[in-house]
This record gives C-alpha cells, structure tokens and sequence, in this order.
C-alpha cells in the first residue's frame, strides 16, 4: 500500500485529504506528461513515476489513461466576443475560421476528440468544455434566447463533425479540403444554425 493511501487510526480523521494529495499529484504529473509527451506517448507508468507512486493508484482513481486525461487537461477555446452586430452578422466565418486555428494548432484539444468518443469521462469533459465556452458565444449572437441550448448543439455538431472526419479519422476527401473550401462550405451553415428565423 503507498504510504499516502495509510489508513489513519482514527477513521474519517484525515484519509479524504490524503486522497486529494494523491489525486492532485497524479493530476499535476499527468498535466506535464501530456503537455511533453503528447497524448500518444504519455503513459501510466511514466505519470505514476512523476507523481511518486504506484501505477496501480492511478488506475484505481482514473481507470485507464482516457480517463486520466479527461481529467486533468484543461482547454480554453479562446473564443472571440461576438456581442458587436457587426461580428454577429459575420459569425459563422469567424467561428469557422477560429476553430479551424484551434483543430490545426493544438493536438491536445484533437487528442479529447479522440478520447471523447470513446470514453465516457472524455465526453463529458467535451461537453463540459462546449457547454461553458460555446453556449456563452451562441447567447450572444441567438436572437431567441430559448433557442440557444439547441442551435448551440446544432453548430457544436458542424465544428465537431469537421474535426472528427478531418483530424482524428483523417478521412481523405476531408484532410483534401483547403481552408478556404471548408470555410466556404461551413461558415453559412454555421450562421444559419445560429442567427436564421425558427423554421
């Protein structure tokens, strides 16, 4: 047993805060092992080795590398403010375009995609992340507020459909795609989605 998970004589007088260390430990190793590594080469027994202790605690907190990774990666889109009319008119383009920079530049945000649809703590991280960073960009530009939950999702569905076919399946015709096609093809749809009357 690691010595950070002892039990204490006194039940209850100090085992909960000795299970935050441990988790904050595996959580801060695992942070700068993907952020050095990569997702791909990161591996439990390299974090376990960072955080201090056996391999075995991080697959009793976190399961697998999956949700390990879901749990410590923190990702800010760096969404742009859309409250002018005139970037609300324009919001697709700019929220294509934008994406297209976040998909191409950072491997993290394409490793939770990948992680996303295949692990369950992963998907709820994705839909964590869309629901505290794209819901506020759609109440923006909306023009019914009770809409934006379902065209927050309609658009959540263009971004991510791209970033699956285009970044983690690779799918030729997709990857084949210049930017100006996709931002072409996808930006009316995604103003659609966000600003056209309720059909």
């Amino acid at each position: 047993m690691n010595r950070s998970e002892s039990t204490s004589p006194f039940p209850g007088s100090g085992t909960p805060r000795r299970s935050d260390a441990t988790r904050g430990a595996i959580v801060a190793a695992a942070r700068e092992r993907f952020a050095t590594d990569g997702y791909e080469r990161a591996t439990i027994r390299a974090i376990a080795r960072d955080a201090n202790i056996d391999p075995s605690m991080v697959m009793r907190y976190y399961g697998n590398k999956e949700g390990l990774f879901a749990a410590a990666v923190a990702i800010d889109l760096r969404l742009p403010d859309m409250s002018g009319a005139d970037r609300r008119q324009d919001a697709g383009r700019i929220l294509v375009e934008h994406f297209l920079d976040m998909w191409e530049n950072n491997e993290v945000l394409t490793a939770l995609l990948r992680v996303g649809v295949t692990n369950q703590a992963g998907a709820e991280r994705m839909q964590d992340i869309l629901r505290e960073q794209l819901l506020p960009v759609a109440q923006q530009v909306c023009p019914d507020p009770e809409q934006v939950p379902a065209r927050a999702a309609l658009m959540a569905s263009q971004l991510l459909g791209l970033a699956l076919t285009r970044y983690v399946l690779r799918i030729p015709p997709a990857m084949g795609l210049t930017r100006a096609q996709i931002v072409a093809w996808l930006a009316p749809t995604i103003q659609r989605y966000l600003t056209a009357s309720n059909p």
